[in-house]
């Protein structure tokens, strides 16, 4: 039996999906979190139609 894990995640910006041709605000700010120690990733939210730069949340 398989089992899903679900992991949270904290939402660290939002950019809209419709930018410039060529234009990566998402992902270049995801670059920079993660020259800073973050581990942050790109995904997109279809729902709002906008990319999210998340990062795993921490629980103690």
């Amino acid at each position: 039996m398989a089992t899903a894990s679900t992991q949270a995640r904290t939402v660290l910006e939002r950019f809209p999906a419709g930018g410039p041709r060529g234009s990566w605000p998402a992902e270049e700010y995801a670059a920079n979190q993660r020259a800073q120690g973050t581990n942050a990733q790109v995904v997109m939210d279809l729902c709002t139609d906008q990319f999210l730069v998340v990062t795993d949340t921490t629980t103690q």
